[in-house]
């Protein structure tokens, strides 16, 4: 099962964290995971490369974490991580069985 929980500081996201695989399907063939990964490091790419805001990230095998500390105020960034809320949401929503999301003030 894949766990995605969100991080909000304030009412505004400041991150998110994603653990395990969903195994729906075989490694490889789960277009399930795919989605959820395809997000999350859209997200990255999003943040650090093209708003250029600070943050920390780490990516391995079954594992994803971003995390602003500074400038989260930002209404770009906001949307952004806002908009991946929504797409993790709509990603999961009769996939009960592999993946849950949860959001958690920090």
């Amino acid at each position: 099962m894949t766990k995605i929980t969100f991080y909000k500081k304030n009412n505004l996201i400041v991150g998110f964290e994603i653990s395990g695989h969903t195994g729906k399907d075989d490694y490889g063939k789960d277009l399930l995971c795919c989605q959820i990964s395809t997000v999350a490091q859209f997200a990255v790419v999003a943040v650090a490369d093209v708003l250029k805001i600070d943050c920390f990230y780490e990516i391995s095998d079954g594992y994803l974490k971003l995390k602003v500390d500074k400038n989260y105020e930002n209404d770009k960034l906001q949307f952004l991580l806002n908009s991946c809320l929504k797409s993790f949401k709509s990603i999961i929503i009769n996939e009960k069985k592999y993946a849950k999301l949860e959001v958690k003030n920090v």
